[in-house]
């Protein structure tokens, strides 16, 4: 078996319009320009939640409140050779609904900030009808059913990317 080179915790964050905030991301190494959910690498002994919930904070300025329903709603994960290791790579995914929000980045870590081109919030249509490269891939199913009330009981798996 591949061994395990970095769990990453991720959120997908929808508004009252159902549109998915996405941050357009350089390309890297053998990685190719792609947009993806804020999220990053869980710390030595944080819980998944804890780390969505810290990258959330610093890289949208988004706090999640303490009464909302943060579901681990995805996952996915498989092998992948990058500039700064090789192995297996694996992402978790909780799901929070805001109204609105207003994206700050000024918490972003300098590497971040460095291949971080912006951010998006997609709409539900062309989130679906894009021939840009969305990470993780196979989220319209799982947004569609989110949309219509329908938390998956378990985390879903979504198609690795690499």
């Amino acid at each position: 078996m591949t061994r395990l080179i970095r769990t990453s915790a991720r959120v997908l964050l929808l508004d009252a319009a159902d549109r998915l905030l996405l941050f357009h991301m350089a390309a890297h190494g053998t990685s190719p320009e792609c947009w993806m959910t804020p999220g990053g690498g869980v710390r030595r002994r944080e819980t998944l939640r804890a780390a969505a919930e810290r990258e959330l904070w610093e890289e949208t300025g988004l706090r999640v409140p303490e009464d909302a329903a943060f579901p681990y709603v995805a996952m996915t994960g498989g092998h992948a050779d990058l500039s700064w290791a090789s192995g297996r790579f694996e992402d978790h995914f909780f799901l929070l609904r805001v109204p609105e929000h207003a994206v700050d980045t000024s918490r972003m870590e300098d590497r971040e900030r460095g291949t971080t081109l912006g951010h998006r919030w997609w709409p539900p249509a062309e989130l679906a009808a894009t021939t840009e490269r969305i990470i993780p891939f196979g989220l319209p199913p799982l947004l569609a059913a989110v949309a219509e009330g329908r938390i998956p009981p378990e985390p879903v798996p979504l198609p690795w990317h690499h």
